[in-house]
């Protein structure tokens, strides 16, 4: 695959009658309209997307945007129009547009990775040709990558080793090509060795990754974590919260698969949970993280260099916020905040309003246990967004329908009978719907439930641990189109791979 480089390849615009001619060119500087300046009603609106939000598309998929009118070439650009997958990373390629400049297409230079997440964020810097500028909210949407059809039959295939010392106690993962050869890598996110720990992929197709590369530092209970370009330079990057800590932590990639610039910012309160998203507009990532000591969210924003200000604060709206995560649950092509409650055992949407600002979607929901994590995707094909759950004690795992405007349907609970500590969502079989696997601490276990399209699981099979799970990162690792596993082991240290086929 092509190497990822950070910058989008601008095409200029040829009108003639009816049809466009995109032409190679060099983005120029652009003009910021301030608000004093912006005409009333010269809003340049998004009138369509493709692939479809919250739909399933294929790995070689074009993006592409419908305007309410012709596009300012010279204003499409990689701060503006910005294509990130969470696990391929974010994506170059050419820009075309058609339909007398009211049509702008991305054509990626290589195909996202199977059963992720793409994220396509349009800031308030596109401009019309007539001066109109995008609302100051910019525009929002994500979609999913299809999976090959499989067995999913899950072979063991190795068993690595987190440790190079003492215990590092792996207490979460992340999958994002690090060093953009094509191949996912793996980060393992550690409490007691308070450290990240990068294990590159091997990048021969059969799954196999090198040894773990020096580790990174990072404060003490790290787990929740999140995959971003926050620098916007080509170059995945993650975030982790550090509950002893009390922190936050940005660590920028070089490109290589290493770390280089670490920035800490102090929270408070135990931060668990963490979520990237662009939350006013301006095109670049921000972060939001759950404090279930203090019972509220913390807000960073970017500067646009990857540098983050002091937090500001905001509540939840439920008791003990811990677990989040983001999609548009209402269709504004704004994104939105899930919060999952340690302490309330609830669920509640926080609609975004674009200005770095939040609102309520309707009273919490209860979850059905004492929840440390929660997951999004539309299980039951409706196009909505819904929600899945982890739950402490003997809550399990937690399934609740989402009905389109930020508030879900009645909760449907999965009891374990012991610790569930993280839920995920993946189309294991590539059957075109998504799959769950549960987590169990203490069951000592990994569960996998079958989608029957309609959101209804039934039980699927077990993967005994070594010890107690922490995460199951599920990804394509051998790079053949269809979804594997990555199990971590937070007592034993390991990570066990095991391949679909």
């Amino acid at each position: 695959m092509t190497n990822r480089t950070h910058r989008l390849s601008v095409l200029a615009l040829l009108l003639v009658i009816g049809t466009s001619i995109p032409l190679a060119a060099t983005a120029q500087p652009r003009r910021p309209i301030s608000e004093s300046t912006r005409r009333p009603g010269a809003v340049l609106a998004v009138v369509d997307v493709t692939p479809s939000p919250i739909s399933f598309a294929p790995v070689s998929t074009t993006v592409s945007v419908l305007f309410d009118r012709a596009v300012r070439p010279s204003s499409v650009d990689s701060t503006t129009f910005r294509v990130f997958g969470r696990f391929s990373g974010t994506a170059t390629g050419a820009l075309s547009f058609e339909q007398q400049g009211r049509r702008v297409t991305f054509v990626p230079d290589a195909p996202f990775s199977a059963g992720e997440v793409v994220t396509v964020t349009l800031s308030r810097g596109l401009a019309g040709t007539d001066a109109s500028t995008m609302r100051l909210e910019g525009y929002a949407f994500q979609f999913t990558t299809r999976t090959s059809a499989s067995g999913a039959t899950f072979t063991e295939i190795a068993s690595m080793s987190n440790r190079s010392g003492g215990q590092t106690r792996i207490y979460g993962a992340s999958a994002s090509d690090l060093d953009n050869d094509g191949f996912l890598d793996l980060t393992t996110v550690n409490e007691v060795s308070a450290d990240l720990r990068v294990f590159l992929n091997s990048g021969d197709g059969t799954g196999a990754f090198d040894p773990i590369l020096p580790p990174t530092p990072i404060g003490v209970e790290a787990s929740p974590n999140d995959p971003a370009d926050f620098d916007n330079d080509g170059n995945a990057d993650l975030v982790a919260c550090a509950s002893s800590s009390e922190s936050v932590w940005i660590t920028l990639g070089n490109g290589d698969g290493t770390f280089g610039s670490v920035q800490e910012v102090s929270v408070g309160g135990e931060p668990h949970g963490v979520v990237a998203l662009d939350v006013d507009g301006d095109g670049d990532t921000d972060i939001v993280n759950a404090n279930r000591g203090s019972g509220n969210l913390s807000l960073l924003r970017n500067d646009g260099s990857g540098t983050f200000g002091a937090p500001t604060f905001f509540d939840g709206g439920v008791s003990g916020e811990y677990g989040l995560a983001v999609g548009d649950m209402n269709a504004d092509g704004i994104l939105d905040i899930v919060v999952g409650a340690q302490d309330g055992a609830q669920l509640r949407t926080l609609l975004g309003n674009g200005n770095g600002t939040f609102r309520f979607a309707g009273p919490p929901r209860s979850s059905g246990g004492n929840t440390w994590v929660v997951a999004l995707g539309d299980v039951n094909g409706d196009g909505k967004l819904d929600v899945t759950a982890a739950n402490a004690g003997n809550g399990g795992g937690a399934l609740a329908l989402g009905n389109g405007d930020g508030t879900f349907g009645a909760t449907q609970t999965f009891p374990f009978g012991a610790h569930t500590v993280s839920t995920d969502l993946g189309d294991l079989d590539g059957d075109g719907d998504l799959d769950w696997v549960l987590s169990s601490f203490g069951g000592q276990y990994w569960r996998l439930f079958r989608n029957d399209g309609s959101g209804g699981f039934t039980f699927w099979r077990e993967i005994a641990a070594p010890s107690n799970p922490s995460c199951a990162i599920i990804f394509d690792f051998d790079n053949d189109g269809d979804l594997d596993l990555a199990l971590t082991d937070e007592i034993a240290d390991v990570v066990v791979l095991m391949e679909n086929a």
